[in-house]
């Protein structure tokens, strides 16, 4: 299984998957009914196929029957991970617990109002209780990797130093980057989730953005107005953050944009932007766009704090790969597992 899934991108796994495997006991059951049983613990079909249902929602694409068959196979094997390490869990007291579970419940939902919140369970047609067992199972495996994995790796400086002399061009910068976050705030209606006090017009539009400036001249945290007020769904969760961009991809973006930035020293966040629509003839969209670091073009020596940094994570998120790979293996060959959809499709075969 892709331990990424479980540990970094948890929110996507959670919305995800939908259901929880329930345990069972007593006499051995049809094929027909469960897909795969692990230590004694049975994965239902009808599990399978509503996770097959959330991965595959809103594709225009339809998948073949060889391809369907495949990513069931693989949504199995993910199912069949998760509960091994479900089982290793408990042997170890790492279950997640119900405080543990409320406050990821909480922090996951508050970009959004209570409305809008049941509208994205229900695109997914997920349960609360659905949502709640997923975040169990997701914070519970992240407990058992810390604890398995990521607590015996260790990154040394010479680790660090061979890196750096072996990839040296990787640190010279061609050009500056700049760390940039926005607040983005449209003038249109739009369709689906989008932030609270949602702007429907150009005039809203301008009301709101102002009442951000106010917000942010007084000193409140710009990620936390960005969470709370920006309608730039893929980035408001992380406080508006745009990642690292560089000095040439400015220049794709609008002249008020990027002069504007220009200008900025790092910490500081531009006046209000409007950004017109594409024809050009009103306003589509209002910004305010903070510079939080700017890196200067040339060569970055390794006593350059951000060097040792970058290094130290890519060495470590490289060996926790490995590291849980070999983990998952070692953990699925110790588990009893009888995969019945496999054995049906390894037959359909003959």
């Amino acid at each position: 299984m892709n331990s990424s899934l479980v540990c970094r991108h948890a929110c996507v796994l959670l919305l995800a998957l939908s259901a929880g495997l329930l345990a069972s006991c007593g006499s051995r059951p049809s094929a027909q009914e469960v897909a795969a049983i692990v230590d004694g613990r049975k994965i239902y079909r009808g599990d399978l196929e509503k996770y097959f249902q959330n991965q595959t929602a809103g594709s225009n694409q339809p998948l073949s029957q060889e391809q369907a068959t495949s990513l069931r196979l693989s949504i199995l094997r993910e199912l069949i991970e998760n509960e091994i390490l479900m089982r290793r869990a408990e042997k170890l007291g790492l279950l997640a617990t119900d405080e543990e579970i409320d406050r990821k419940l909480n922090e996951i939902r508050s970009p959004y109002s209570r409305e809008q919140f049941q509208q994205r369970l229900d695109e997914k047609k997920i349960s609360l209780d659905d949502f709640r067992r997923d975040i169990r199972r997701a914070l519970t495996a992240d407990k058992v990797l810390r604890k398995e994995v990521t607590s015996k790796i260790n990154i040394t400086q010479q680790d660090i130093a061979n890196y750096y002399q072996q990839n040296k061009t990787e640190f010279n910068l061609i050009e500056p980057r700049y760390h940039l976050a926005h607040i983005l705030v449209t003038s249109s209606p739009g369709q689906g989730l989008e932030s609270v006090n949602k702007a429907h017009n150009e005039a809203d539009a301008r009301r709101k953005v102002q009442g951000i400036m106010a917000r942010l001249e007084a000193g409140e945290d710009f990620a936390s107005v960005a969470m709370a007020y920006s309608e730039d769904s893929s980035t408001a969760a992380n406080g508006g953050d745009l990642g690292i961009v560089p000095e040439s991809a400015l220049k794709q973006t609008d002249t008020a944009t990027r002069e504007s930035i220009l200008k900025l020293k790092p910490g500081a966040y531009t006046p209000v932007i409007a950004l017109a629509s594409p024809q050009g003839k009103q306003v589509a969209a209002f910004r305010v766009v903070k510079l939080i670091a700017v890196e200067p073009a040339g060569q970055r020596d390794l006593s350059d704090p951000r060097v040792e940094q970058e290094i130290r994570k890519q060495l470590e998120d490289h060996r926790e790969q490995l590291l849980k790979t070999a983990y998952y293996e070692v953990m699925r060959d110790q588990a009893r597992v009888e995969n019945f959809y496999a054995q049906e499709v390894l037959a359909s075969a003959h």
